[in-house]
């Protein structure tokens, strides 16, 4: 799986489920497509600066 996809040449993003975790986001900023596949059990979370996306971590846990 491509984790970032580019996308200033053609301006379209294409993904092929088959090629992608079930579970996932895609985040997209400045030209640039991010996936990430999500936890289990936790949060994925995505901090954002003046509109743009500064960073995004994933937190997991699990069931007591």
């Amino acid at each position: 799986m491509k984790e970032v996809i580019d996308l200033k040449e053609n301006n379209i993003l294409e993904l092929d489920i088959m090629d992608i975790p079930s579970s996932c986001v895609v985040v997209i900023c400045d030209g640039k497509a991010k996936i990430r596949e999500l936890p289990q059990c936790g949060e994925y979370r995505i901090v954002t600066h003046r509109g743009k996306v500064k960073r995004m971590w994933r937190e997991e846990g699990e069931e007591f």
